[in-house]
């Protein structure tokens, strides 16, 4: 099928890559000079795995760049408008991308088209698309409008999209959902994972997709609803995590506890510094604000956004607590970006911190392997320095602060580090590291929601939490495991 999708974010590249890597012809329409010809010149634009991969494979064949809506929308068959929803003052979606495209899709269509929402959007978006559009001088006849939320996840979304939990369509038009599905064919009916030269030959798939069809509405809300719950299980779990330090517990023997009850699930149930990123955050302000426009008092979604705010506080004074003063000390810090895999820095809660520190009279010696350029742009140059790799990074430093959860942090140099750093200070803001191996390798240790280790005078003594655990008899007892 020829398919359109205007927006060239994380969201629209991604599913215009997925798109054309399923055998459809792809149009990827962007207005921005600087981002359209970066993709006209093969450059991708966002740190995203395979993302690169499947432009070698389809750019200049299946999928193609443009800057003219117009012209693009003219010869496609299916539009999916992907542009950004971001916050306004009220925290309600700022909805004027999504008018703009929809009055510009009007005065182009000439022939039968489905327009789909695949931007995270307030609930009556799809009937406000078809009213803009009849206001515009389409002809009912010439469109069907639907709802696609997306479900992927910054750092894994190419394989979010081609082996998704379940695809959701939201369409008020049987025609519009034949459509729709006709396009996910090659997931809904297994040929794609049978293609020798799919991206992932080798993965097995034991069951293709679910495809659930629903009104518009529901659909709107689920992708809403779906981001609020998972929130809810992050600040859950850091509040899980404030009672195991207040009575010598370890989170993570709770919440395997708990995670292996598969009614709750394991996923998202890791303590840390909070949520962050340009989904989560934004689309609880955006919820909360449908809620209470319907005369629903929410409640819950505000303190979910509560223990999230205050999870920074809680490691800033945890800080504080390690290091007494914090004026004049050099930290090292470990991971720019709101999550690992991605060098995505908006609403980081790594950010919130570093600036937060920076304000406090620290210097800070910071690393990320993806996000460091767009953190300069925030963070800007002053008492901040952006080193090459970690270990340049903790040269020196009182204390060495982990932000972000790369999954090359766990495989660090621990000996190393340990000679590099002035003082033997590791504060890890995300469970990367196990207690008891920070006390063998002699650092003093503070984590979230387990014992802390204190090294004195070149012995590592512990916590009763930490020392329990690093007697445990069981082979898995030392290691955090990867998420």
């Amino acid at each position: 099928m020829r398919i359109a999708v205007i927006g060239s974010g994380h969201v629209g590249l991604v599913s215009g890559a997925c798109f054309a890597e399923l055998g459809h012809d792809v149009i990827l329409v962007d207005n921005d000079p600087v981002k359209y010809e970066a993709l006209q010149r093969g450059e991708c634009p966002i740190h995203e795995k395979h993302v690169p991969e499947l432009f070698q494979r389809h750019r200049g064949t299946r999928l193609q760049f443009s800057d003219a809506l117009a012209d693009s929308v003219s010869k496609a068959e299916a539009i999916f408008i992907a542009v950004g929803t971001p916050p306004d003052i009220n925290g309600e979606a700022d909805l004027s991308y999504v008018e703009s495209v929809a009055r510009e899709i009007a005065s182009a269509i000439k022939e039968y088209k489905i327009i789909v929402g695949k931007s995270t959007v307030p609930v009556y978006t799809s009937e406000w698309v078809r009213k803009v559009m009849l206001l515009n001088g389409a002809s009912a006849s010439l469109f069907d409008v639907a709802s696609n939320p997306e479900f992927l996840r910054e750092g894994t979304a190419v394989t979010d999209f081609l082996y998704p939990d379940r695809i959701v369509i939201g369409t008020d038009n049987d025609a519009c959902a034949e459509r729709l599905r006709l396009i996910y064919q090659p997931l809904l009916d297994g040929s794609y994972y049978r293609r020798a030269d799919s991206l992932f030959p080798h993965k097995v798939v034991k069951s293709p997709p679910p495809l659930i069809v629903t009104t518009a509405k529901s659909a709107e809300l689920i992708k809403y609803a779906s981001n609020a719950f998972l929130a809810m299980k992050i600040s859950f779990i850091n509040a899980v995590a404030a009672i195991c330090e207040s009575v010598g517990a370890d989170v993570d023997q709770v919440r395997e506890g708990i995670g292996s009850d598969s009614r709750i699930g394991r996923q998202f149930l890791r303590p840390g510094i909070g949520y962050g990123g340009s989904c989560f955050p934004k689309d609880l302000s955006a919820y909360r604000a449908v809620a209470r426009e319907c005369g629903y008092d929410f409640r819950l979604l505000e303190e979910v956004m509560r223990i999230n705010n205050e999870q920074r506080e809680r490691f800033l004074r945890k800080v504080r607590s390690v290091l007494w003063t914090l004026k004049g000390k050099r930290l090292a810090v470990l991971g720019l970006a709101f999550k690992g895999g991605t060098d995505d820095v908006r609403e980081s809660p790594a950010i919130s911190v570093v600036r937060s520190l920076l304000d406090e009279g620290c210097k800070i010696q910071a690393y990320d392997p993806a996000a460091a350029q767009n953190a300069r742009e925030l963070l800007g140059t002053q008492n901040i320095q952006y080193a090459a790799s970690a270990m340049e990074a903790a040269r020196d430093a009182d204390a060495l602060l982990v932000l972000t959860d790369w999954e090359e942090f766990r495989a660090i140099d621990l000996d190393r580090l340990r000679e590099l750093l002035r003082y033997p200070i590791v504060i890890d803001g995300r469970n990367m590291f196990s207690p008891a191996t920070m006390a063998e390798h002699g650092f003093t240790y503070t984590s979230v929601g387990r014992g802390d280790v204190h090294h004195q005078a070149g012995s590592a003594q512990k916590s009763p939490a930490a020392a329990k655990k690093s007697v445990d008899p069981r082979p898995e007892a030392d290691a955090v495991k990867a998420p």
